[in-house]
């Protein structure tokens, strides 16, 4: 089996299976550098699809309102729905690929996506749809629980950075483009063009990953070595450290679905940050629920126009994911050599990246999948009846005024008491 030769450089001494040193040729750190990239990129593809089907509705709700028979207000939430399931999803999705590996995790919720997201195409109320696009949001959502802990299973912590910011650049041009290809479309063959075309491309990178895409969480790996030299030696061979591998089904589950809710519940500086981060969200979906209107109603322009518009987010994404996530590796090791020769230890802790959070207030960045998806899914209902009694003048300096008050004190006051509030917090296995 493929699998099994991936895992023959695994050793088994004393009944336990570890790797064999940081060079373990069945690591994923040490794979290819060529596979490693063509899963990133896969990933981030998939990220792409996500993002862009979040929101290419936006220029269509106009369309879609008037083909379902709802008012316009109404149709906000066909693209907030989509948003609401990005909260609960990787809640559940992100815990079961701990448990049952993330290769599985990734190509069943894409299909579950692939079906209801066709499905959208041919309902004809306004409720069936909603239904539809929450189903296939949920699918869609395995992308934000996988991606992140995909790439750091696949390179190690000195490339992180550099391997997060071309794996984020097509997603994250996703908010950006979906209304610009939704317009286009709309105009030309309708917007239910919009979730088959989707479905098409979606279903063809599922058929890739099925050949390209292996197991890349270690304790899976070494879980299933474990299991092959228990067949062949009947002798009760078990993964070095006792992850837990052999507890029972339920417990395992039971432990992984419950760890983001206990997380949230028990960590301050979590739950500061994931407020402040799911303002910014809802204030991003806003925007892209109701950009295209201002430019039909306001300046006449045509849908697929309007679309255009959405290419100073395309500027934006670029440049916050490329020039970020460098600054912060920069940053990082800079307080890190700081440290070290200020204590004399140079181990690196979370708040490191702090500092540019003060910049990057002003830039509505997206943070805790939960929180920030319940901001994303209501902030856009309450957006319409905002615009109308402030204007899109000072209904857009309302929300800027919130998002400064609430993000240049936030990283500030965190800076000098990050360690306290962290410590407070009750461990979580």
């Amino acid at each position: 089996m493929a699998q099994q030769a991936a895992l023959t450089p695994l050793r088994a001494t004393w009944r336990a299976v570890t790797w064999e040193g940081d060079g373990d040729a069945g690591h994923p750190h040490n794979w290819s550098d060529m596979h490693k990239w063509a899963i990133t990129v896969l990933l981030s593809l998939g990220g792409l699809v996500t993002l862009t089907f979040g929101a290419m509705l936006a220029p269509a709700l106009s369309s879609i309102a008037s083909d379902l028979g709802t008012s316009q207000d109404e149709a906000q939430i066909f693209l907030s729905i989509f948003v609401l399931s990005f909260a609960f999803g990787p809640m559940v999705l992100a815990p079961l690929a701990e448990t049952f590996g993330r290769r599985q995790a990734w190509i069943v919720p894409n299909c579950f996506y692939i079906l209801w997201n066709t499905v959208c195409g041919f309902i004809v109320t306004a409720g069936l749809l909603i239904a539809g696009r929450l189903l296939a949001g949920i699918g869609a959502s395995v992308d934000f629980a996988l991606t992140n802990p995909v790439l750091a299973d696949l390179w190690p912590p000195s490339q992180g950075n550099k391997s997060f910011a071309i794996a984020t650049f097509l997603a994250l041009l996703g908010p950006a483009l979906g209304p610009i290809g939704g317009g286009a479309v709309t105009q030309t063959i309708g917007w239910r063009w919009i979730v088959w075309i989707l479905s098409i491309f979606d279903g063809v990178l599922v058929l890739v990953g099925l050949a390209v895409v292996r197991e890349t969480y270690a304790i899976i790996l070494l879980r299933r070595w474990a299991a092959t030299l228990r067949k062949q030696t009947n002798q009760p061979y078990q993964v070095a450290n006792n992850d837990g591998g052999s507890d029972p089904l339920t417990s395992k589950l039971s432990r992984a679905l419950t760890r983001p809710v206990r997380l949230l519940a028990t960590q301050p500086a979590l739950q500061i940050m994931s407020l402040f981060l799911a303002y910014n969200f809802g204030v991003l979906y806003v925007v892209l629920s109701t950009f295209a209107s201002l430019w039909v109603e306001r300046y006449r322009q045509t849908e697929a126009q309007s679309g255009l518009q959405y290419l100073a987010l395309v500027i934006g994404y670029t440049l916050a994911a490329q020039v970020g996530a460098r600054a912060t590796d920069r940053l990082w090791r800079h307080l890190k050599e700081k440290k070290k020769k200020a204590r004399g230890d140079g181990d690196a802790v979370p708040e490191y990246c702090a500092p540019l959070m003060v910049p990057g207030a002003m830039l509505i960045p997206a943070g805790f999948p939960f929180l920030r998806s319940i901001a994303g899914f209501a902030f856009p209902l309450f957006a319409p009846l905002m615009y109308r009694s402030l204007g899109y003048g000072w209904g857009n300096s309302f929300l800027a005024f919130v998002s400064l008050a609430l993000g240049l004190p936030a990283p500030l006051l965190i800076w000098p008491y990050v360690a306290r509030i962290r410590a407070k917090g009750k461990p979580q296995s």
